[in-house]
């Protein structure tokens, strides 16, 4: 099976790129970049193809392409994609727009092709577990839910991340979709209800954009969850940043960590100390069931709609900062 990387631009892509590499069945063809020195410099690094354009990759007939460009072209290479007819697995955010979310999902739908959002948080054992025992009623009937997603400046990382026009946003439009997502996929429930407030009190003084955030979230069947979604670990933390939730149930209280299973590391080439994560790889997971699903013909356990009501989320969490009053979700 021949997979594509179109766009080096998500540092997630240094992942996804090894796990391809992981599985026999794959043959990964190269990476496409409209950023030439980027995906020279990626291509080089990791002995891949490289391909000037996007159209010159799926000239070589992919049967799938992992999409993991600046959030904002998310709805362009989609469509190039679909175009010819090629399965696609994208970066999350789904698109930095609701017009550009349908248009994706409207175009992957009358193409007839697999369009899976990159949550893998999905896969990670400990969430799978806590899913597992929720639908066992082990927890009865849950009343909230503390989350957070936090982690490092990603200018560090990768300068577009800050850059509004490109990332749809700060702190918000990054670090929310993942635990939307999973809260979604746990109660079993869409959101009806956001409200939010933002700031940039952490590293204000080095972008534009909100740096932290915190949203809260009512569910159609009267559950509460605020979302932690703020760029508030230091650069010199052991990791970049982490997933974690407490739920409230009439049963208990179940507190899950998907990045505990680590190994604190202090020396080596780090000048601080870093953390080496034991625990399964949730994206070799995802990426995996994104090749079963195109082999299979089959959708993938982790659709574009998932994207799309996490982007919904969003969306109303950047209306509620602007208005400073709760924003239904029709």
């Amino acid at each position: 099976m021949k997979i594509g990387i179109m766009s080096f631009a998500h540092l997630h892509a240094e992942a996804y790129i090894e796990n391809l590499k992981q599985i026999e069945e794959v043959e990964l063809i190269g990476i496409a970049d409209d950023n030439e020195e980027r995906g020279k410099l990626y291509a080089n690094r990791y002995g891949a193809r490289f391909f000037y354009s996007y159209e010159e990759l799926l000239n070589e007939n992919p049967e799938g392409v992992l999409i993991c460009s600046e959030n904002v072209i998310h709805r362009p290479l989609v469509e190039i994609a679909a175009a010819t007819g090629v399965h696609v697995m994208c970066e999350k955010p789904l698109a930095t727009t609701l017009e550009d979310g349908r248009a994706i999902l409207r175009t992957c739908e009358k193409a007839g092709i697999i369009l899976m959002t990159a949550f893998p948080m999905r896969f990670s054992p400990p969430i799978v577990e806590t899913r597992d025992l929720l639908r066992k009623g082990g927890l009865g009937k849950i009343y909230c839910c503390n989350s957070r997603n936090q982690g490092q400046m990603p200018k560090h990382h990768r300068e577009w991340f800050v850059d509004r026009k490109l990332a749809g946003g700060g702190a918000v439009a990054d670090h929310t979709v993942h635990l939307a997502d999973i809260l979604r996929w746990f109660l079993d429930c869409e959101a009806k209800e956001v409200f939010a407030r933002s700031n940039r009190i952490l590293h204000g003084d080095e972008v534009e954009v909100e740096t932290g955030g915190l949203i809260m979230v009512t569910f159609e069947n009267g559950v509460f969850a605020t979302i932690d979604c703020s760029w508030s670990r230091p650069r010199r933390y052991p990791t970049w940043g982490g997933l974690a939730l407490e739920l409230v149930g009439e049963k208990g209280v179940l507190n899950v960590d998907a990045f505990k299973q680590n190994i604190t590391i202090h020396g080596g080439s780090e000048k601080h100390a870093a953390w080496s994560y034991w625990g399964s790889d949730s994206n070799q997971l995802m990426v995996q069931e994104f090749v079963n699903a195109i082999r299979e013909k089959r959708e993938a356990v982790v659709t574009g709609m998932d994207g799309f009501r996490a982007l919904e989320i969003v969306d109303a969490a950047y209306r509620s900062i602007e208005t400073g009053s709760p924003v239904k979700i029709s």
